[in-house]
């Protein structure tokens, strides 16, 4: 078992950089490949990076390609999605999710483990 956790949400302006953090209790992520996914009001969740474990190499959502980075610190035992050029849609929660395979999903039933979420809120 692994629990996720994330941090690191908050309000901030259009064109602003936010940082979340997710760190594990119980376990290391290392053995996990890893995505940040989020869910805005009346819609569904969907898939915004990931991190492969086998080469810690990384994928993202058309949407968020370009200003969105997905990092893994392994000293920290922790998860990072850096996101800058922040826009008024990107308001949602995000959930950081552990995957039990050597490549990440884009899809959440792909995930065997998940954070509680933590809200962003981009206003203009």
């Amino acid at each position: 078992q692994v629990q996720p956790v994330e941090s690191g949400g908050g309000l901030v302006q259009a064109g602003g950089s936010l940082r979340l953090s997710c760190a594990a209790f119980g376990r290391t992520l290392g053995p996990f490949s890893m995505g940040w996914f989020r869910q805005a009001p009346e819609k569904e969740r969907e898939f915004v990076a990931g991190l492969n474990r086998r080469d810690d190499s990384t994928t993202y959502a058309d949407s968020v390609k370009g200003r969105f980075t997905i990092r893994r610190d392994d000293t920290r035992n922790s998860v990072y999605l850096e996101m800058n050029s922040l826009k008024p849609e990107d308001t949602a929660v995000y959930y950081c999710a552990a995957r039990n395979a050597d490549y990440v999903g884009r899809k959440s039933r792909e995930y065997d483990y998940w954070g509680p979420g933590a809200q962003v809120t981009v206003w203009q």
